[in-house]
């Protein structure tokens, strides 16, 4: 799958004490359609069609009874890696047959995987770590089955996404999460300021090695708004340190990339009586970038809560002194 990239994607799993696979315990690969019909191992708990199963994040007790039924009697299931799903179902005692389905395979693997469906099997769609579809391009198997009339289901679970917006301690009844931040400075302010004006937490995945030049980024553009960065969610040394984000991003310039792929938690912009005239001229700036003035003042009005004739006037004082 491509860019699955949940928070603990290439980390490796750890067993909290869940119970050991059996000495026979074997995982299955599947490199070719098996040719079944799907009824000789599904269970009730595993009905035909495309099952969207969320794994852990990095803790490999946090999955669901309801996800290993699943798992367990899926006729195949189709995962990004099969040696870390391999790796989760044997902690679990779990047999499995198991097919890659990733970024680099998926044109040549969906056919196959639908041709399965529509024989009347069920196929379970994991990632290598947390809930499918989030940060990953897995809703084109999706689609392809909503096309075909194949139904399509979900066992929820873990989230890196809604684990790092939980721990942050910021507003959380809205929310955006805007996946990870394109790598080069031009590009990633370029997509900063278009969030810049959304009236919600933002949620960002980011790399480890780009964290300090992300964070100054995001100081500069979105503002000096608190936030918090969560790294090894649910793993041993789970950790989430908030600031604002200029004092963030001097953390990690001077400490150096965290160890673990990282969550990123931002605040929403300032309500109106908290939004200072320095505050709503650079948002003006920013809009005023890309849209019209009238549409400047607009959106901007409508983030900070402010009455459109000071915004506006506001407006053509900073157009005057650009």
């Amino acid at each position: 799958m491509a860019r699955q990239r949940n928070v603990s994607r290439n980390a490796e799993i750890r067993s909290s004490g869940g119970p050991k696979p059996p000495e026979s315990n074997r995982v299955r690969v599947a490199d070719k359609p098996s040719g079944r019909t799907g009824a000789s191992k599904r269970s009730a708990a595993t009905p035909s069609g495309l099952i969207l199963v969320a794994t852990p994040i990095g803790n490999a007790a946090d999955i669901t009874l309801r996800a290993l039924s699943v798992l367990a009697g899926a006729d195949v299931v189709a995962c990004e890696d099969t040696r870390v799903t391999g790796k989760l179902l044997a902690m679990h005692g779990v047999s499995a047959s198991l097919t890659p389905y990733h970024e680099h395979n998926a044109a040549k693997v969906r056919p196959q995987l639908i041709g399965r469906l529509k024989n009347g099997e069920s196929v379970a769609l994991v990632s290598d770590a947390g809930t499918p579809l989030v940060s990953d391009p897995g809703y084109r198997l999706v689609r392809a089955c909503l096309d075909e009339g194949i139904p399509v289901t979900a066992v929820p679970g873990a989230s890196a996404v809604l684990t790092a917006l939980q721990l942050s301690g910021l507003p959380s009844d809205r929310f955006l999460f805007a996946g990870f931040l394109p790598v080069k400075t031009a590009a990633r302010r370029r997509v900063l300021a278009e969030l810049a004006l959304v009236p919600a937490t933002l949620v960002f995945l980011e790399s480890p090695r780009r964290l300090d030049g992300a964070l100054t980024d995001m100081a500069g553009v979105l503002g000096d708004r608190p936030a918090a960065v969560a790294r090894e969610l649910t793993k041993l040394f789970e950790e989430v340190r908030r600031a604002p984000l200029a004092e963030l991003a001097r953390h990690y310039a001077e400490a150096g990339p965290p160890k673990g792929e990282v969550a990123v938690v931002v605040a929403p912009p300032l309500a109106a009586a908290e939004t200072p005239d320095a505050a709503v001229d650079r948002l003006l700036r920013e809009a005023l970038a890309t849209t019209s003035l009238r549409d400047a003042v607009d959106a901007v009005a409508a983030t900070t809560g402010r009455p459109r004739r000071q915004v506006y006037a506001r407006a053509l004082a900073v157009t005057a002194g650009a």
